[in-house]
Parts: structure tokens; sequence; C-alpha cells
């Protein structure tokens, strides 16, 4: 058998596991991710909450303790206690969101997250995380089902760098 030959076969053989993304999943990422920017903007816990899957599989990374929240209900406490902590509006925006949709019902993305406020005691809170979502297809609809959000960290000072830049 030649090299090409081999080659082929291989790749025929692979062919049932390949799948292709369907028509419009990164456009439905995309509008769920900006979906999401209204929701924060809003302040708005009950549309928020609409992006992640319910119940005790979605997964999140936070960079508030704990270390992780597991299930919607925790998550939804995190964002109270988020909210809580400001007065008056949040602007929030998402940059270089990235989507990748292999096909099937799994995706992810990264992107660049910015917000800015005035807490509670009146100081002003601007903050740049990046973030990794992990998306399943429910019932035809994209969901994030697993979040990471992180700062970078200067190793010397041992504190977050909340305005990173490239």
């Amino acid at each position: 058998m030649t090299a090409a030959a081999g080659m082929a076969a291989v790749a025929a053989s692979l062919t049932p596991y390949v799948t292709r993304a369907a028509p419009g999943d990164e456009a439905q990422i995309r509008a769920l991710e900006a979906r999401f920017a209204t929701a924060f903007n809003a302040k708005d816990i009950d549309a928020i909450m609409k992006v992640y899957v319910p119940g005790r599989s979605l997964v999140v990374f936070d960079v508030v303790p704990p270390r992780q929240y597991v299930g919607s209900d925790a998550y939804r406490k995190d964002w109270e206690n988020f909210f809580a902590m400001f007065k008056g509006a949040v602007k929030f925006d998402i940059s270089d969101l990235a989507v990748e949709t292999g096909g099937g019902t799994i995706a992810y993305s990264h992107s660049i997250q910015h917000f800015a406020s005035t807490d509670t005691k009146g100081q002003p809170v601007d903050a740049t995380v990046r973030v990794t979502d992990g998306y399943r297809k429910v019932n035809g609809h994209w969901l994030i089902e697993h979040e990471h959000v992180s700062v970078p960290v200067d190793l010397d000072t041992g504190k977050p760098d909340m305005m990173s830049k490239p």
C-alpha cells in the first residue's frame, strides 16, 4: 500500500466521527454573548442566568472565592453578591471574542471582558478579565456549561493585574 493510499484509508475510517458545525452555530453563540453583555449592563441576573445551563452541571471558576461554583444556584448567588458591591450603572463590554464550533453539541470561546463601575464606597472600579466558555447545545440552543474567568498575576507582588494588556 502506498503512503497516499494509507492516508486515504485513515481519512475514510474517520469520516463517521467528523461532524460539521451547523449553519449559524457561531452566530448563535455570538448572539448569546451579546445577550449576556446586555444583561450585565442592565444588572439583570435573571437574563444573565438564561445564558447558562440550569442545574448542577454548570461549573464556573471565577476570580473571586470560592475556587469554583458548581450549579446554577451557586452561580446566581455569586452574581447577586457581585452586583451588590456596586452602586449605579455598570459598563461592560466583550472584545476579542473567538468562537470554535467543531460541530455537534460542544463549542468553546475565549474573550477579553471589561467592566467599570463605582463601588458602594464611591470608589471607581475598572477591571479586565480573560474568559473561556464551554458551550453545550441543549434542545437546539447554545448555553454556557463551563466558564473560567481569570486575570494575570504579577509573580513579584502576588497581586492580580486587573488592567492587563496583550
